[in-house]
């Protein structure tokens, strides 16, 4: 399987391409401000091909070049609809951030792609020959998703989006997010996962389920039901 990540943007936002290997098809995932020329040379330089474009959530950091990205190829984006709503409103999910984002970029514009498919809990993706299960785990955004799947060798990783960060999660102050909310998804979605499962998070490096059960101050106290697997 290849996998491969770049941070884009002045947000360096992940954005992820996933395939089973050099010369198949892919997906990307959450392509956020400026992502077009990092995406170009990914899937030129590993001859891919795209198929849908996957979004954590509806933020603006992750969705930038959603529309460009997805209307150039001729593929859906796929979210949750909880947050579809944000595809054309990214700036006015945000509260006053928004205000300050369109005061940097004037007459900026964003609108839903050509297609659009919802993500739904439990949903069983396969997309470029991958399978992906999409987990709606509320409390960044009201539809937040991580998608979970794992290597031909049986290494399971986790797109966690901005669910969970190295030593951090992500902030539940903006409109839609719920302290509780992220907590329930930690605990029922997360934390039921085995240790060894790779955590690909929307910002900053790679960590796993174990080394955040243990370090992670956020989610310390939080008990789940172990060892749920992929």
């Amino acid at each position: 399987m290849l996998v491969e990540a770049f941070a884009a943007g002045v947000f360096q936002t992940n954005c992820y391409v996933v395939a089973p290997g050099p010369g198949e098809s892919c997906v990307v995932v959450d392509p956020g401000q400026d992502a077009e020329e990092g995406l170009r040379e990914v899937i030129a330089r590993h001859r891919l091909s795209p198929v849908a474009v996957l979004l954590t959530h509806g933020h603006l950091d992750h969705m930038w070049s959603v529309t460009p990205v997805c209307d150039g190829d001729d593929v859906p984006a796929w979210i949750h609809p909880e947050d579809r709503h944000m595809l054309a409103d990214p700036l006015g999910s945000v509260g006053p951030m928004g205000r300050q984002i369109a005061a940097m970029y004037p007459g900026l514009e964003f609108r839903e792609p050509r297609s659009v498919e919802t993500l739904d809990d439990g949903a069983e993706l396969e997309l470029a020959g991958l399978r992906l299960t999409v987990d709606h785990t509320p409390g960044h955004t009201r539809g937040s998703v991580v998608f979970r799947s794992a290597t031909e060798d049986g290494q399971p990783f986790l797109i966690a989006g901005d669910t969970l960060f190295q030593g951090g999660i992500g902030r539940t102050d903006l409109p839609g997010g719920s302290s509780e909310e992220m907590m329930a998804s930690l605990r029922d979605k997360i934390l039921t996962l085995a240790d060894g499962t790779a955590v690909l998070p929307g910002h900053g490096p790679m960590t796993t389920v174990g080394q955040e059960r243990t370090s992670n101050p956020f989610v310390q106290g939080l008990t789940s039901a172990p060892g749920r697997h992929l």
